[in-house]
């Protein structure tokens, strides 16, 4: 694998701390942490990796599943974003994850895309890379030659006064979806170093989601402010095992 753990968005799994993954034979930990109130401004309650701790643009996240998606944004932390080598946060990480939550789950991530258009990009809020590098080249054509100095904002401003906002939407979009085939490689290197097979994303997403519930339910009916473990994914199924000793299974 030719990425490094700062390289981003790509990430080699066998650069990263030992506190953030370990891999074993035909084993992978994963160690998290749980919080009845996050003190990100927002006290969310709900379990983070511990890979993503000190991430700010992370929320803590439960159980609950969204839509038509039948896992938590948990789940996705983990197997579309951490097992595929991709950084935790960032438009282009995050475009590259939600391919393959497609993958995993059959949805659609287009209305994502649309979303992180309309609401980031277009109003300059990029992360994890400068505007004009994650705009791609075709959009960079669309700009004079001294665009590349520009700030965000400017380049964004540029690309709407020469495009409109429902086109450069749309060509947004385009952007990150080709982003998200493009990291598809490093997602398929990534989950052979784990020596978990590929095509069996969606069961092991599934069996996480149960797992997670009830370690939900268990944080609950203990009455706990926070905690924290690792949950451990082998060829006999997933498992937690807590800090207090406590071990749930799936």
């Amino acid at each position: 694998m030719s990425a490094n753990a700062c390289n981003y968005p790509l990430r080699d799994l066998r650069l990263l701390p030992r506190g953030w993954l370990r891999l074993g034979v035909g084993t992978v930990s994963i160690p998290v942490s749980y919080r009845a109130s996050w003190p990100d401004g927002l006290g969310a309650r709900g379990w983070k990796l511990d890979a993503n701790r000190d991430d700010p643009e992370i929320i803590a996240a439960t159980s609950d599943a969204s839509g038509a998606i039948p896992t938590s944004v948990l789940v996705h932390d983990a197997l579309d974003h951490l097992l595929c080598g991709f950084a935790p946060s960032g438009h282009r990480a995050e475009a590259m994850a939600l391919e393959q939550l497609a993958r995993r789950t059959g949805s659609d991530p287009t209305p994502d895309y649309r979303q992180m258009a309309r609401e980031d990009l277009l109003t300059a809020q990029v992360v994890g890379e400068p505007m004009v590098r994650f705009i791609g080249a075709d959009l960079r054509h669309q700009l004079p030659p001294g665009a590349a100095d520009w700030d965000d904002r400017s380049v964004v401003n540029g690309l709407r006064e020469r495009l409109g906002d429902e086109a450069l939407v749309e060509l947004l979009v385009q952007r990150m979806a080709g982003l998200g085939r493009a990291g598809r490689p490093h997602a398929l290197l990534s989950w052979r170093v784990t020596a978990f097979v590929y095509s069996r994303r969606t069961e092991l997403g599934l069996r996480l989601q149960r797992l997670l519930e009830q370690m939900d339910a268990w944080v609950d009916a203990e009455g706990l402010i926070e905690t924290s473990g690792e949950i451990r994914i082998g060829p006999g199924g997933c498992a937690f095992a807590a800090e207090q000793g406590q071990r749930l299974e799936v």
